[in-house]
C-alpha cells in the first residue's frame, strides 16, 4: 500500500494529549495512553504539527464544583447553549494541564490554549463553545495556506469532534485519524463516527502513513 506522504499544506493537530485526559487523570479517557506511541510516529511524518491544550482557570464555569448540588456530567443551560460539567481538569498550569510526557512536543509549530475563559468552555481547536469567538486556529492555518488536516488525540466524542466540524465548516479537507483517537464512551464514540462521516470529514486510520 502506498504511503502518503504529508506536503507543507497540510497539517497534523494533535488534540489535548494531556495528563488528565490519561490514565489516572481526573478526566481520563479510556485507553488514552495507547495512542502516544504512535501518534509521535505520525507527528514525525509533518513540517507543520499543531498542538491544543485545555488551559482552565480554577473557577471555570464548566467545573460541576462551581454549581450547588450539580454533579460531573448533568447539563446546564448556559447563554451560548447546553454545557456538560466536567470534573475539576487541566487547570492553567497543573500537573494534570501538562501535556503527557511520553508526547513529543518539540515538532509543535503552534500550541493553541482553550478553555481559558472561566464563562465559556472550549472544545474546539477553532472557536469556543459559543461558536463565534475564535482561537486563532484559522488565521494560522490561512496565513500558511493549509488546505488539509488531520486530526488525532483526546476525547474523540467531544473536542476531536467538535474541532472535525468546525474545520469541515471552514472549508478545509479534514480527516480523523480513528485509531490515533480514543473517546469517553463506545456509544458516543460511534454517534461521533456517525455524525463525522455525514459532514463529508475523511475516517481513516494511521496505516495509511506509518
Amino acid at each position: 500500500m502506498t504511503k502518503i506522504e504529508p506536503n507543507l499544506n497540510e497539517a497534523l493537530i494533535v488534540i489535548d494529549i494531556q495528563n488528565d485526559f490519561c490514565q489516572g487523570g481526573a478526566l481520563e479517557v479510556p485507553g488514552a495512553d495507547q495512542i502516544i506511541d504512535k501518534s509521535n510516529k505520525l507527528i514525525n511524518r509533518f513540517d507543520q504539527v499543531i498542538l491544543t491544550q485545555d488551559w482552565h482557570p480554577y473557577n471555570h464555569i464548566s467545573f460541576a464544583t462551581q454549581h450547588k448540588d450539580k454533579q460531573p456530567f448533568d447539563i446546564i443551560e448556559l447563554d451560548y447553549g447546553k454545557q456538560t460539567l466536567w470534573p475539576d481538569h487541566c487547570i492553567q498550569g497543573s500537573h494534570g494541564a501538562k501535556f503527557h510526557d511520553k508526547l513529543n512536543t518539540q515538532a509543535a509549530k503552534l500550541i493553541i490554549r482553550k478553555g481559558y475563559n472561566k464563562n465559556i468552555d472550549s472544545y474546539s481547536a477553532f472557536f469556543e463553545n459559543d461558536k463565534y469567538t475564535s482561537t486563532g486556529l484559522k488565521g494560522y492555518i490561512n496565513e500558511k495556506k493549509i488546505d488539509k488536516v488531520y486530526f488525532i488525540g483526546l476525547a474523540l466524542d467531544v473536542c476531536v469532534k467538535d474541532s472535525a466540524i468546525d474545520s469541515i465548516n471552514s472549508g478545509i479537507q479534514t480527516y480523523v485519524v480513528e485509531d490515533l483517537c480514543k473517546g469517553l464512551s463506545k456509544q458516543t464514540s460511534d454517534d461521533s463516527l456517525d455524525l463525522m462521516n455525514k459532514s463529508e470529514i475523511n475516517i481513516i486510520n494511521s496505516s495509511k502513513f506509518i
